[in-house]
C-alpha cells in the first residue's frame, strides 16, 4: 500500500500542475468561444485547433523520445546522470536549432497545405513555440526523475497564468485600446493582425517565460555529449518517435480529416471549431490521465525491477479505472452543467461528448497497460499496436466521416482506443504478465455504462418539459446515480479503502 500511497501523492502533485495548468487554460474555452460566436469566428477558433492538432505531432519528432529514454536510462546501473543530463539536453538543443530553420524554409507550402495561405507567420510562429517547448522537455524530465513536483507545479501553473494575461491583453485590452486610439501604432498593429495570430504569440511567450524559469535546471548543462550514451539513448527512443507519431494520428487526425472530407457544402472549418470545442468537455478524465502519466512514467520505471511489480501495477490499473469511472459519470450525468462551458453556437457538438468521454477511458487503460514494453525494452511491438491504431483511425474516419461528420470522428476515436487496449493486453499477459483484476475492472465499467444510459432515458422523457423542470428532475437524479455508483465502489473496495489515512477516518 506504500508504493500506490506514493504513487498517489505524486499523481497529486503533478495532478496540481496539470490540472490546475490545464484548467486555467480550458478556462480560455469559454472566453475564446464566447469571443468567436460570429462566423468568422467560428473558422479562427477552426484554424486554431487545428494548428494545435499539427503542434502536437511536430512535437513528437522534435523530442524524438528522449524524455521516456531519460528515464529509462536514469535507473540504470552505471549510467552516470550528469551526462545523461548534459546528453540528452545538448542534443535537443543541436536538433531543435536544425529542425526550426529546415521548417522556416517551407512556411509558405506548409501553410497553403493546411489553407492558411494568406498567414505563413502562423507557422514560423508555431516552430517559436514547438522549439522552446522541446528543450524545455528534458529539465521537466529532471524534475519529475528527482522526484520535485512542486517545483514542476509552480513553473507550469506559472506558465499558464502568462499564457492567460496574455491572451486577455492580445484579445480584450488592446481591441480595446484600438477602438479609442485608432490613429496610433499599437491600433493599427492590432488590425493588421487576426486572434489565431495573437493565440500562437501568446503561447510562445508562454513557453519563453517557462524556459527562463527552468534555469536552475540547466544552469549546469555543460555542452559535452556522451556518444556512447547518445547512441544507446536514440537507439531506445527512437521507436518512440513512431509510437508518438502514430499516438498524435489517434488522437488528433480526426480534426485534419474533418477538415478534409467534409462534404462539399457543408462549413468545414466550422464544424471542427465545434468538435474541438466539445472535445475538451471530457476535461476531467483528461486531466486525470495527464497528470497520472507525470507521476506513473518515472514510477513504473522505478518499481520494475521490484519483485511484487506485477502485484503493485495490477492495483494501480483497478484504482486508476475506478477514478476514471466516477470522473466518467460526473461529466456525462452533469453534461447539462458542463454544456456552459462553451458557447451557444458550439453546443451542436454535445452528443459527442460522451463517445469521447469513453474514448478517453480507454485510452488511460492503454497508457497503463502499455508499461510493459517499455520496462521489458519491446518498443517495437509498441509501434506494431500504435500503427494498429493509427489505421483504424484513418480507415474509420476516411469512410465514415462524410457520411455521419463529427459523429464518426468521435466513434471512430473510441473504436481506436478499445481496439489498443485489447491487443495491447493479451500481448502485455504474454511477455510480462500482471494479474489484472480484469472482472472487476469490466464490472464497474458495465455499471458506469449502465448508470449513464439510466440518465439518457430519464433526460430523452424529459426532453419536452419545460427547462425549470428539466432542471428539478435531472440534478437530482444524475446525483442520486453517481452515489449509488459510490456506494457499490465502498462495498466492493472496503478493506482497501481502510488503509488510506484521509478515507480510514470517514470507514472506522
Amino acid at each position: 500500500m506504500r508504493d500506490i500511497k506514493q504513487l498517489a501523492g505524486q499523481t497529486l502533485w503533478y495532478g496540481v500542475s496539470s490540472i490546475g495548468a490545464k484548467f486555467l487554460n480550458y478556462l480560455l474555452t469559454p472566453l475564446l468561444t464566447y469571443l468567436m460566436t460570429d462566423k468568422s469566428g467560428v473558422q479562427d477558433y477552426g484554424d486554431y485547433s487545428l494548428l494545435y492538432s499539427w503542434i502536437a505531432v511536430v512535437n513528437i519528432l522534435f523530442i524524438y523520445g528522449f524524455e521516456t529514454g531519460f528515464f529509462r536510462f536514469s535507473n540504470k546501473n552505471g549510467v552516470d546522470r550528469k551526462y545523461l543530463f548534459d546528453t540528452a539536453f545538448g542534443s535537443l538543443i543541436v536538433s531543435t536549432l536544425g529542425f526550426f530553420v529546415l521548417f522556416s524554409f517551407f512556411c509558405v507550402p506548409i501553410s497553403n497545405f493546411m489553407n492558411l495561405g494568406r498567414h505563413p507567420e502562423y507557422i514560423l510562429l508555431c516552430l517559436c513555440l514547438i522549439g522552446l517547448d522541446s528543450i524545455s522537455a528534458i529539465p521537466f524530465a529532471r524534475l519529475r526523475q528527482e522526484n520535485r513536483p512542486k517545483k514542476y507545479a509552480f513553473v507550469k501553473l506559472f506558465g499558464i497564468i502568462i499564457n492567460i494575461l496574455f491572451t486577455l491583453l492580445f484579445l480584450i485590452w488592446l481591441p480595446k485600446y484600438a477602438e479609442a486610439y485608432s490613429t496610433d501604432f499599437i491600433a493599427n498593429w492590432i488590425k493588421d493582425n487576426n486572434r489565431v495570430g495573437f493565440l500562437l504569440l501568446a503561447n510562445v511567450l508562454q513557453n519563453m517565460f517557462v524556459f527562463l524559469m527552468l534555469y536552475k535546471e540547466w544552469k549546469d548543462f555543460r555542452f559535452k555529449i556522451n556518444k556512447k550514451i547518445w547512441s544507446q539513448l536514440f537507439l531506445y527512443s527512437f521507436p518512440m518517435i513512431l509510437i508518438g507519431l502514430a499516438g498524435m494520428i489517434n488522437e488528433v487526425m480526426d480534426r485534419q480529416m474533418l477538415a478534409k472530407l467534409l462534404p462539399t457544402g457543408v462549413d468545414a472549418k466550422r464544424i471542427v471549431g465545434i468538435y474541438s470545442a466539445n472535445y475538451k468537455l471530457a476535461i476531467f478524465i483528461t486531466l486525470f490521465i495527464q497528470a497520472f502519466k507525470m507521476a506513473a512514467e518515472p514510477f513504473f520505471f522505478n518499481q520494475s525491477k521490484e519483485k511484487n511489480a506485477p502485484l503493485l501495477y495490477a492495483r494501480v490499473m483497478k484504482w486508476f479505472v475506478i477514478t476514471l469511472s466516477i470522473a466518467f459519470l460526473f461529466s456525462a450525468l452533469y453534461l447539462d452543467v458542463l454544456k456552459f462551458m462553451i458557447g451557444v453556437s458550439y453546443r451542436s457538438g454535445l452528443p459527442i461528448v460522451p463517445i469521447l468521454l469513453a474514448a478517453n477511458i480507454c485510452l488511460g487503460i492503454y497508457y497503463n497497460l502499455s508499461v510493459w514494453y517499455k520496462i521489458t525494452d519491446r518498443m517495437r511491438i509498441g509501434v506494431y499496436i500504435t500503427f494498429i491504431g493509427a489505421l483504424i483511425t484513418l480507415t474509420g474516419n476516411y469512410f465514415f466521416i462524410p457520411l455521419w461528420g463529427m459523429y464518426a470522428a468521435a466513434w471512430t476515436t473510441l473504436v481506436c482506443y478499445a481496439s489498443m487496449v485489447i491487443i495491447t493486453y493479451f500481448i502485455g499477459q504474454k511477455y510480462f504478465p500482471v494479474p489484472y483484476p480484469v472482472k472487476r475492472i469490466l464490472t464497474y465499467l458495465t455499471l458506469m455504462l449502465i448508470f449513464y444510459f439510466i440518465k439518457v432515458s430519464i433526460d430523452s422523457i424529459s426532453e419536452f418539459w419545460p427547462n425549470r423542470r428539466q432542471i428539478l428532475i435531472r440534478f437530482p437524479v444524475a446525483t442520486l446515480l453517481i452515489m449509488i455508483y459510490l456506494s457499490i465502489i465502498l462495498k466492493f473496495e472496503r478493506a482497501e479503502l481502510k488503509k488510506m489515512p484521509l478515507i480510514s477516518k470517514f470507514l472506522s
